[in-house]
């Protein structure tokens, strides 16, 4: 097995993972990494933080350059879209009109931002107008978030929320329309979502509760259409949503729900062709449920396991998912899969800056959270799943370690 051809398509991280990881493993066969931009694979998370800022630079969040994948013998196609692939011939079909062959194909398209779903929002194709993916979206928006300008986010999820206080870092003036009175209610419940959002209020962010209906372009400028009323902007980013890259997967007859749907070692319904990443509707282990995770930590980690499993090794995803987020001078991580009740335990003080979040079902850990307090996310992990008291969980005389 460890001779055959292996094809990733999609040059982002989990790719990038993955082929360090075979190469660790000891694959000595033929790897070819397939992408439509023409970027060696780079991390995502910089593109609405640290490089939308202005402080990192694109090579700061490449993942390898160049000689790197050189000295690995992977051959790079980058620059070229892969449009169906070929089950019975096993090969790739690329827009330039060639074919790759493979042994073994991995499935790597990631997500592409949402303009609105099948009925796209009005307007959204207009000068000004952006949505934040890629490294070219960042860069186009970067030099518009100038000190002065009137930017609308429209969107109040992680993408917008995060832009949103990059934005007004910078200087600029920042409307959020957020569809619901508590931005990010619906992932952590209202008490740490009224945090976020007083967070942005006391940093000069107006926060709106409306639904955008398109966007025209009156006099030169830009015009906001809401439930609420019209504004003025002079940029405004769709931060919407994402919707998997699943053509590829469809044209190679694989079984699809919300993602590509593969067991726990990533075996899709083809025993050819592994799907990682933003696109895996994987069986996690430790949850007992099918999983589709768009973060960073899940990017990493299921490349490494697409590489143990395409070299015969016994692996599953058994993790819990795992992201974070920067937003002023909020730095939380976050660790587990919680229902949608809200927090039930708080460990310090939310006014302080400094505290440890937990969700429960009944007194079973769920989730937990670290906010700007560092070195404990590995010991929160520990303890998702444990039955512990809320009383407990919020006792800071109590250790950690002692739950």
């Amino acid at each position: 097995m460890d001779q055959e051809s292996i094809v990733i398509v999609g040059a982002g991280l989990a790719a990038a993972s993955t082929v360090a990881a075979l190469r660790e493993r000891g694959h000595a066969g033929p790897i070819t990494l397939i992408g439509e931009e023409s970027h060696l694979p780079y991390e995502r998370p910089p593109l609405s933080k640290g490089f939308l800022q202005g402080n990192d630079k694109p090579e700061d969040f490449t993942v390898h350059d160049a000689q790197w994948y050189a000295a690995q013998e992977v051959t790079l196609r980058l620059g070229t879209a892969a449009i169906s692939v070929e089950t019975g011939k096993q090969q790739v079909m690329l827009a330039d009109g060639t074919a790759v062959d493979y042994g073994q194909l991995v499935l790597a398209t990631g997500s592409r931002a949402s303009v609105g779903g099948d009925s796209p929002m009005p307007g959204y194709d207009l000068p000004g107008v952006h949505v934040l993916r890629t490294l070219e979206d960042a860069q186009s928006l970067r030099e518009k978030l100038v000190e002065g300008a009137q930017v609308a986010v429209v969107g109040s999820g992680w993408i917008g929320m995060e832009v949103a206080a990059t934005a007004r870092q910078r200087g600029a003036r920042v409307t959020v329309y957020s569809p619901s009175e508590v931005p990010l209610a619906k992932v952590f419940g209202e008490r740490f979502g009224n945090h976020l959002l007083e967070l942005h209020q006391s940093n000069g962010v107006d926060v709106r509760t409306a639904r955008v209906q398109g966007i025209e372009q009156v006099d030169g400028h830009l015009q906001v259409l809401s439930d609420a009323g019209s504004s003025r902007a002079d940029v405004v980013l769709l931060a919407i949503g994402a919707k998997p890259n699943l053509q590829l997967a469809e044209t190679a007859g694989l079984e699809v729900d919300h993602g590509v749907v593969v067991d726990a070692s990533l075996r899709s319904s083809n025993s050819k062709i592994l799907a990682i990443g933003d696109i895996a509707q994987a069986f996690n282990t430790k949850l007992r449920a099918q999983l589709r995770v768009e973060h960073w930590d899940n990017a990493i980690r299921q490349g490494k396991l697409a590489a143990a499993t395409l070299t015969g090794a016994d692996a599953s995803y058994d993790w819990l998912p795992y992201f974070f987020t920067d937003q002023f001078d909020l730095g939380m991580e976050y660790v587990g899969h919680n229902s949608p009740d809200d927090v039930s335990a708080v460990r310090g003080s939310m006014e302080s800056g400094e505290f440890l979040l937990f969700w429960q079902d009944g007194e079973k850990i769920t989730a937990a959270a670290n906010v700007n307090i560092w070195d404990v996310n590995d010991r929160l992990r520990e303890l998702v799943g444990k039955t512990v008291p809320a009383a407990s969980l919020a006792d800071p005389d109590i250790d950690l370690g002692d739950l």
